[in-house]
């Protein structure tokens, strides 16, 4: 490894560290986010309340010396409160466009399913343009620029699923999951006096960021696993089970992705196993099931693990 990759591995190490100051248990949560962040993509957090969803993101937030907007999503919320709006500024006489939370690095879009479609469409823009239009003037959102979505799948009541050109802007859909045993004990004891979170500083600049993104774009990809790769993509879209398959877009994604992967392991190629890793956070959010497959229970996170699991892996001859 070169000493521009071991300062990279180091940074990123320290900023992992940082998270887990507060999170207990869920490092590899923490590197899928910090995926995104290599690869300027979004994340859609999906998980039962109480599992540290927003906590996750405020603390990776915390640990970075860039700007951080919460915004709580509900059925009242307007597109304006989202990207803002021009206000009348009765000094000068004239309009004047006061941005929203949507112009901040990182930007926690609490439950964002019990918004409206029309609200939530205000941030598709933003997502795949990294600008916001208003009244015919376009504004440019910082770098870097990343969407932590969450929603709950047990509260059905109040909510609109997201739609399926959104759910493409997001590059990966995680779940948290419970701790262990052994991890809920040491939530306890961590949280009983007070909150770590204020407690964290940032280790890691926006400057750092930009550095590392460009690091995930020289990241070697070779033939035989790019051709592994677009099969697995391309495999989804006669799949019995499916009525959706993966877009391009998607085989973009998990491509990035592999490559962020793989500079968080310290190497500058990417290897089949992170594409195996990676393809159900990628790809599965993107998928619709066929009216057969539900029925009989399926999920299309499960269409992608066989796919994985059937579809030979080249070797190295």
């Amino acid at each position: 490894m070169s000493r521009q990759g071991a300062d990279t591995q180091a940074g990123l190490e320290a900023l992992l560290d940082s998270v887990d100051s507060v999170i207990v248990g869920k490092r590899q949560v923490a590197r899928l986010l910090l995926v995104a962040l290599l690869c300027e993509g979004h994340v859609l957090i999906e998980d039962v309340p109480g599992v540290g969803k927003t906590l996750m993101a405020k603390t990776l937030a915390a640990s970075l010396d860039c700007s951080f907007r919460r915004l709580q999503f509900t059925p009242d919320l307007l597109p304006s409160d989202v990207t803002g709006s021009h206000v009348f500024n009765q000094q000068n006489a004239q309009f004047e466009f006061r941005p929203g939370p949507v112009f901040a690095n990182i930007l926690l879009a609490d439950e964002i399913n019990r918004a409206t479609p029309r609200t939530q469409s205000a941030l598709l823009e933003a997502m795949e343009e990294r600008q916001v239009s208003a009244d015919g003037v376009t504004f440019a959102l910082p770098r870097p620029f990343l969407v932590a979505a969450t929603q709950n799948p047990v509260e059905l009541e109040g909510t609109f699923p997201l739609p399926e050109a959104q759910l493409d802007r997001f590059l990966l859909k995680i779940h948290v999951g419970y701790p262990g045993e052994a991890e809920e004990a040491l939530i306890l004891e961590r949280f009983a006096a007070s909150d770590p979170l204020p407690a964290v500083r940032p280790v890691l600049s926006g400057a750092d960021l930009a550095v590392w993104r460009l690091r995930r774009g020289e990241v070697l990809v070779a033939d035989d696993v790019r051709a592994y790769l677009l099969r697995l993509v391309r495999s989804t879209r006669d799949h019995p089970d499916l009525s959706l398959g993966a877009s391009p877009r998607a085989a973009l994604a998990l491509y990035r992705a592999s490559q962020g992967w793989a500079l968080l392991e310290g190497r500058d190629f990417v290897i089949p196993d992170d594409v195996k890793l990676l393809a159900p956070a990628v790809l599965s959010h993107r998928l619709s099931l066929s009216a057969a497959a539900r029925l009989r229970g399926s999920s299309a996170d499960a269409v992608v693990r066989g796919l994985c699991d059937s579809i030979p892996v080249p070797v190295e001859g």
